[in-house]
C-alpha cells in the first residue's frame, strides 16, 4: 500500500483505511499478474484472486456482471450499464468489497456521506451482512428513489443543511474520533478494489477500447477502471491503458477545470449545482487519484451542462433503449463533443460508463407536458406516427 500524499508505504492490511502517517490517500498495489484462463464464475468475485486482502465474510448480492450494450448509432461505441447492479448503480461493486471487509474485521456499523447512490447501496449490503448504517445526506439533495432505497434498507439517517461535501467532512471526523465505524466513501481504498472489475469485464467482452468516458463526481471510479487497466497492463494482456475521459457538469466541475485549464492547483467549487445529483460534488476527495489516471492514460477531461445532461437522457432512452439517470448521461453529451472537436473520431473504440438507472431519479422529465395526448386525438397522432 501506497501513500498518494506523502509516497509512505505499508504492507497490505485491510486495517489501513489512509495513511497513518499523514491521513492521505491510499493505493492498494496489486503485484499478482492477471490470469484469464483460470478464472470462474461471473460478476465481481470472479476476480477475487486479484483482489488484495483477505475476505473470510463475503456480503454479495451477485453484483457485476453488467450488459456491454453495442450503440445503434454509433458502430464504435458501447454503454456499460452499470444500472443493472443489485441496486440500481456502480457503487455495489465496491461495496461487496467494502462490506465484506468490514465483516471479516468484525465492525458493527458501517458509515457513509452521500448523494444518494452510495447511501441505497451500503444500507442493502449493511442489511445484507446484519450490519447498522449511519448515512449523512445533504438535506433535499438526495433524489428521491435513492433516499426510498436507504429507508427501505433500514438505514439511520442524518439529514445535514449542507452539501454532499461537508456531508463527507461528517463522515471523516466521525471515523477519527470513532474507530468503531467502518467508513464505505471511496476514500477507502478497498472499495475501489471493487469497482477496477470493470475494466476487467469490459476487456473480457470487447478486448481493449481506446478510451472510456466516466462521469466524475468524487472521481473513485474513473482512477479505479484505470486502475484496473493498469493491472492487465503489467499482467501483458493489453499493450497501453485506454484514454481515460472524465466528464462533470459545468456546475460542478474542479477536476474538468484543471484539466482544460491546465491549471497549477485544482480550485475546489463551494456551491457546485447541476441536475446531475450524483456528481453534484465540488471537493472530490479522490481528486489526487483521478489526475493520476487521466494524466497516466493521456486522457481528457470535459464539462457538460444540464440542457446537454437532459439531452443526453433522452437520447439514450429513445434512440438506444437504455434508461440512466442524470450524472449517466453526461457520458453521450461528452462524446458529442468531443467528436465535434475532433479529440475523438467515429473509428475510436470506446465505452460509456452509464453509472446509474432512470428510476434513481424519475422526476425530472415529468416536466415536461408532450409525454401526453387526449384519447380523442389518437387517430391524428398515429397517422403523424406513420410520415
Amino acid at each position: 500500500m501506497k501513500c498518494i500524499s506523502c509516497n509512505s508505504t505499508f504492507d497490505i492490511d485491510q486495517n489501513l483505511i489512509v495513511c497513518p502517517k499523514c491521513g492521505g490517500l491510499l493505493e492498494i498495489i496489486n503485484e499478482k499478474e492477471i490470469d484469464i484462463k483460470r478464472l470462474k464464475g461471473k460478476g465481481v468475485w470472479r476476480y477475487k484472486d486479484f483482489i488484495p486482502g483477505n475476505y473470510k465474510k463475503i456480503v454479495s448480492l451477485n453484483e457485476g456482471n453488467t450488459p456491454l450494450i453495442k450503440s445503434r448509432k454509433f458502430e464504435n461505441l458501447y454503454f456499460k450499464f452499470e444500472g443493472l447492479n443489485p441496486t440500481g448503480s456502480f457503487k455495489d461493486r465496491g461495496m461487496t468489497i467494502a462490506i465484506s471487509s468490514a465483516a471479516t474485521l468484525g465492525y458493527k456499523i458501517v458509515v457513509a456521506a452521500s448523494t444518494g447512490n452510495t447511501a441505497a447501496s451500503a444500507s442493502a449490503y449493511s442489511a445484507r451482512a446484519g450490519l447498522k448504517t449511519i448515512l449523512f445526506l445533504p438535506k433535499g439533495k438526495v433524489a428521491k428513489g435513492k433516499l426510498f432505497q436507504s429507508i427501505l434498507h433500514g438505514a439511520h439517517i442524518v439529514e445535514i443543511n449542507g452539501n454532499f461535501d461537508e456531508a463527507l467532512d461528517k463522515v471523516k471526523k466521525l471515523f477519527n474520533k470513532n474507530k468503531d465505524v467502518y467508513p464505505v466513501n471511496s476514500f477507502n481504498p478497498w472499495r475501489l478494489e471493487g469497482q477496477k472489475t470493470i475494466a476487467f469485464e469490459i476487456f473480457e467482452e470487447i478486448g481493449n477500447p481506446d478510451f472510456v468516458i466516466v462521469p466524475t463526481g468524487n472521481a473513485g471510479n474513473i482512477y479505479a477502471i484505470w486502475k484496473g487497466f493498469k493491472e492487465l497492463e503489467k499482467s501483458g494482456l493489453i499493450e497501453k491503458i485506454p484514454k481515460m475521459i472524465a466528464v462533470q457538469s459545468s456546475g460542478s466541475s474542479p477536476i474538468a477545470d484543471y484539466i482544460i485549464g491546465k491549471k497549477k492547483k485544482i480550485e475546489f467549487v463551494e456551491n457546485p449545482e447541476t441536475i446531475a445529483t450524483a456528481i453534484r460534488i465540488g471537493k472530490p476527495v479522490n481528486y489526487m487519484k483521478a489526475i493520476k489516471a487521466i494524466e497516466d492514460s493521456n486522457g481528457y477531461a470535459i464539462k457538460v451542462d444540464d440542457k446537454e445532461i437532459i439531452e443526453g437522457q433522452k437520447e439514450l432512452a429513445r434512440e438506444e433503449g437504455i434508461g440512466v439517470e442524470p450524472a449517466s448521461a453526461s457520458t453521450i453529451a461528452a462524446y458529442h463533443k468531443l467528436l465535434n472537436n475532433g479529440y475523438l473520431n467515429k473509428y475510436d473504440k470506446g465505452v460509456l460508463i452509464l453509472t446509474g438507472h432512470a428510476l434513481k431519479d424519475p422526476n425530472i422529465l415529468f416536466e415536461e407536458d408532450s409525454y401526453s395526448i387526449s384519447s380523442n386525438d389518437i387517430e391524428v397522432f398515429i397517422n403523424k406516427l406513420k410520415i
